[in-house]
């Protein structure tokens, strides 16, 4: 049984390379249990892979990553590393639910077979109690009404809900958003930012990839700034936003602000 002090997520000097581009130069990363951890930073400072690597879905060259105190298996070295094991990697991730920027909802199904698409064909859940729980979610979200329409007829806004109340019907022990917020206008935005603050709220576990200080400060526990693929200065977000000690940082808050 994993104890309660052990992270849900724990990588330890982390590189990552793009053939000769190095984007990731050796980052550590803790999000315990009931945390928010925000991923800031300019853009190519290699939040969005970092997060991508934690999940899985990019392969680093060195470092580790455990999940729950596990440790992933690798094979080979270098640009040669690859996880060993396969079916580790499909248990880990269906525990890990990815938000994305741009929502990849299937554009063929329903907003409710959207929600229920995996915990069905993943998990091989039972087909009831999954429509229960997703009509559930979406409510929660707060576009129960929109059940029955396609991604297409739905606001950018309503599209982020409807990922977010999907990554939830996995029934995750931690949500990664990837820039959630970025592709929507300023109104649509702060629809979703509610979600997640309402998230944060219950305790639940999330590594967000942000370019919003503001939803940063107001959800996070724990606040990453990376510049030029380290990590150039972290800590609780009153500190880091509040009271940057870099120069670095400072010049990026004022060009965010100023933006």
């Amino acid at each position: 049984m994993t104890a309660p002090t052990t992270p849900v997520i724990e990588i330890r000097d982390l590189h990552k390379s793009f053939g000769d581009l190095q984007v990731l130069k050796g980052v550590d990363l803790v999000a315990p249990r009931g945390h928010v951890v925000s991923l800031i930073g300019s853009s190519g400072s290699g939040k969005s892979t970092l997060l991508r690597c934690a999940n899985l879905l990019e392969n680093s060259q060195q470092g580790d990553i455990q999940f729950e105190g596990e440790a992933i298996k690798w094979r080979g070295t270098g640009k040669h590393r690859h996880p060993a094991d396969k079916a580790q990697v499909t248990r880990i991730r269906t525990n890990l639910s990815m938000v994305f920027q741009q929502f990849n909802l299937w554009s063929h199904m329903t907003i409710l077979q959207n929600v229920m698409e995996a915990p069905l064909t993943v998990l091989r859940q039972n087909h009831d109690q999954v429509a229960e729980r997703a009509r559930d979610l979406l409510a929660k979200v707060g576009i129960a009404d929109k059940a029955d329409a396609y991604p297409a007829q739905l606001s950018g806004g309503q599209q982020q809900r409807a990922a977010i109340a999907r990554a939830l019907c996995m029934n995750p022990k931690a949500l990664l958003f990837d820039e959630p917020t970025s592709a929507l206008d300023p109104e649509l935005e702060q629809e979703v930012v509610k979600v997640i603050k309402d998230l944060a709220s219950e305790g639940r576990t999330m590594i967000i990839v942000t370019h919003d200080m503001r939803l940063a400060g107001d959800v996070s526990d724990h606040v990453v700034f990376l510049h030029q693929g380290k990590i150039e200065e972290q800590g609780p977000p009153a500190t880091v936003l509040a009271k940057p000690k870099s120069e670095r940082l400072q010049q990026f808050l004022n060009a965010t602000i100023a933006a």
